[in-house]
């Protein structure tokens, strides 16, 4: 029996990791080590329990959109905090607090020696709260809470060990590029409120055609294009879209749980997640779709490029997830939204998999991440070498794993787009495939197969417990470490096939997101080529997706474990290409030499001219002086001299007498 969704169950979910994170944050020396742990995965364990029934209500029918707490009335505008439960918010709490348990356990192994183990926990727990207060919103203040929530939090848990300046460096420049895509946010709920009058989600939908029939003051643009481009512009931050992605592969600074929770299932998914909520809106303007169709296939194109040259573990992995977000955009370009978002899931359980695998391995490495001192993994770690497969097939698209059926279902919706950009978006998607599965499987085959290169490998030196020069034999990760990775597993090569149906083609979003089928054909192209998830399957061995993906593998083990020189030739050959990507296209360089140089000019010449020279040199300290001059003149008429006062008190009453008789003579004269 299905249960009833009520304000204290509901409020109970983001609740519960809020009070882990409060004792383990505020309590920590009083509980220890081992009561931080358990009080956090309780609060998160609870919280998980509860979106599972919450999802079992909402597939019964259940739905639930009602004000919480109102927080301020102002005139008629209400500022509240509410929530709002459909198909949309159910997956998103089951995806958020399942991914969330699993680093939690993860934690337990991998920051085991850490000294700021509490406070990790405390953060986690806290993020795992601000995520979900974003996701079961029913307005938009209440998402932008969440929305900045999860950005400071992203700035704690990747300045984590807050001594390692590349670290603060990483931390700093994610909490500014985000507050660029902030910026717009912000900008996109203002004009949203100011033509609308509300912030509830419901309020502002009924009011988008009258808005769409609006034009944007002193100009001939739509007013909703530019509310929904402002909108992406957040997105385009948080999600990590070209050209705001620049945050998020130098996050891998961070330690590596905050990798899988962050960037594969909560944070970076923000912006595809308030895009579908935001349906209604994006469907009346063909113009901010085609922004997001292009926006979404220039990342999900040339940031797998970037994976290629990658020789961190973690951060090939990072290049994947901005590709993979590039997919979901392009899907919600094209109206697929429910692609978008169950794209969204998958990939949230095989690359929290890929994350947390790569974790097993710096731990089985004795942190050395770079896979060109690894090789030969798999007999040593054959737990993490097997979930690391099934991870990077899923990732890669093959037939019956999670990933195909959504990565496939975004391939097949952009050829039926009408929009400008679905051209090219087709050509990237198709040609991402074999992109995607060059990287994922280069890295696969040089951290599992071929030639141990471990062997007399110094330990690194700020992980090194025993001296330098010392060889290390990998091993095995502890079970809180191998469990999480098992558990991942599963979803990533079943969940596809189980849920594909009911998401896109049955009535799971039909409340929740708006597409309109006659002007964006997407959905209803797919719906008419859906013939079953066996089908789907089989078919995709006769498709070009599955032989480029084919392709990609085939090539990577013939360049990394048959012919290794390969690699090296091409490099020479191509060398003015790999050096534009090992400098990632220079964006990095136009960042600090160009905008943040402008900015840092701006700064000067502002504090300069107008701090220094206009409000402390003319208004403070100009008035100061004017007093001292006024005083002056006033200082030398006050000298003492009794005749002297008697002389200006009658020139006084002369001036008054002559002001107040001036007009009647000049009149007199006159006549």
């Amino acid at each position: 029996m299905a249960v009833e969704l009520t304000q204290n169950l509901l409020l109970t979910v983001p609740l519960a990791p809020l009070v882990g994170s409060l004792v383990a944050g505020l309590a920590g020396q009083a509980v220890g080590r081992r009561g931080a742990h358990l009080i956090t995965i309780a609060g998160v364990t609870l919280s998980f329990i509860i979106s599972v029934l919450v999802l079992q209500a909402v597939m019964g029918g259940a739905s639930f959109n009602q004000t919480i707490y109102e927080w301020m009335n102002i005139g008629g505008l209400k500022m509240e905090v509410g929530f709002l439960v459909d198909g949309l918010t159910a997956m998103m709490m089951c995806v958020v607090t399942f991914v969330s348990l699993m680093v939690h356990i993860y934690t337990i192994g991998y920051m085991e020696e850490d000294p700021g183990y509490t406070r990790f926990f405390s953060y986690i727990s806290l993020f795992t709260f601000s995520m979900l207060m974003l996701v079961m919103s029913n307005n938009m203040l209440q998402l932008f809470f969440g929305w900045e929530a999860v950005g400071l939090v992203s700035y704690l848990l990747i300045g984590f060990w807050f001594k390692k300046p590349t670290a603060i460096f990483a931390n700093m420049k994610a909490f500014l590029v985000n507050r660029v895509g902030d910026f717009g946010f912000i900008l996109g709920i203002g004009l949203l409120l100011a033509y609308s009058g509300s912030l509830n989600y419901g309020e502002v939908f009924a009011k988008g055609s009258e808005m769409a029939a609006m034009t944007f003051p002193g100009t001939d643009w739509g007013l909703l294009t530019v509310a929904c481009v402002c909108l992406f512009i957040g997105a385009m931050g948080k999600s990590a879209q070209f050209p705001l992605h620049v945050w998020l592969p130098d996050s891998m600074e961070g330690p590596t749980p905050i990798s899988a929770l962050i960037h594969a299932a909560t944070m970076v998914t923000a912006g595809i997640f308030m895009v579908a909520r935001m349906s209604p809106l994006f469907e009346l303007s063909d113009a901010a779709l085609n922004f997001v169709l292009v926006i979404g296939a220039i990342t999900a194109l040339f940031m797998g490029f970037l994976g290629i040259i990658q020789n961190d573990i973690k951060r090939v992995v990072a290049y994947s997830t901005l590709s993979q977000l590039g997919y979901m955009t392009v899907a919600l370009g094209v109206s697929a939204y429910q692609v978008a978002v169950f794209h969204l899931m998958t990939h949230a359980f095989f690359k929290a998999l890929l994350f947390l695998a790569a974790g097993s391995v710096i731990i089985g490495m004795h942190h050395d991440q770079d896979i060109r001192n690894m090789g030969g993994l798999r007999k040593y770690m054959p737990i993490t070498w097997i979930t690391s497969l099934l991870g990077s097939l899923a990732l890669i698209g093959t037939p019956l794993f999670s990933g195909f059926y959504s990565k496939d279902s975004i391939i097949e919706a952009v050829h039926f787009s009408h929009l400008p950009g679905a051209h090219f978006a087709a050509f990237a998607v198709t040609a991402g495939v074999f992109i995607t599965a060059f990287y994922s499987f280069r890295m696969y085959f040089l951290v599992f197969h071929g030639q141990e290169r471990f062997h007399h490998k110094p330990f690194p030196g700020e992980h090194d417990h025993h001296g330098d020069g010392h060889a290390h034999t990998p091993h095995e990760s502890p079970w809180v470490v191998t469990l999480p990775l098992v558990l991942l597993a599963v979803p990533s090569v079943v969940i596809g096939y189980f849920t594909i149906e009911p998401m896109l083609f049955g009535d799971f979003f039909k409340s929740a997101i708006v597409v309109n089928t006659a002007a964006h054909p997407a959905m209803a192209g797919l719906e008419e080529m859906f013939h079953g998830a066996m089908g789907m399957a089989l078919h995709a061995f006769s498709t070009a997706p599955f032989w480029l993906a084919l392709a990609g593998v085939v090539t990577a083990y013939v360049f990394y474990l048959v012919k290794p020189e390969i690699p090296a030739t091409l490099a020479r050959v191509f060398a003015p290409i790999v050096n534009v990507l090992e400098n990632k296209y220079y964006m990095d360089w136009i960042n600090e030499h160009i905008f943040a140089a402008g900015a840092r000019k701006l700064g000067v010449g502002l504090w300069k001219g107008a701090d220094a020279g206009l409000i402390d040199g003319l208004v403070v300290n100009g008035s100061a002086r004017a007093v001292g001059v006024v005083a002056g003149w006033t200082r030398a008429l006050q000298n003492g001299v009794l005749s002297w006062y008697a002389l200006a008190m009658a020139l006084g009453v002369f001036g008054l007498m002559t002001w107040q008789l001036w007009p009647y003579l000049m009149s007199r004269l006159g006549q």
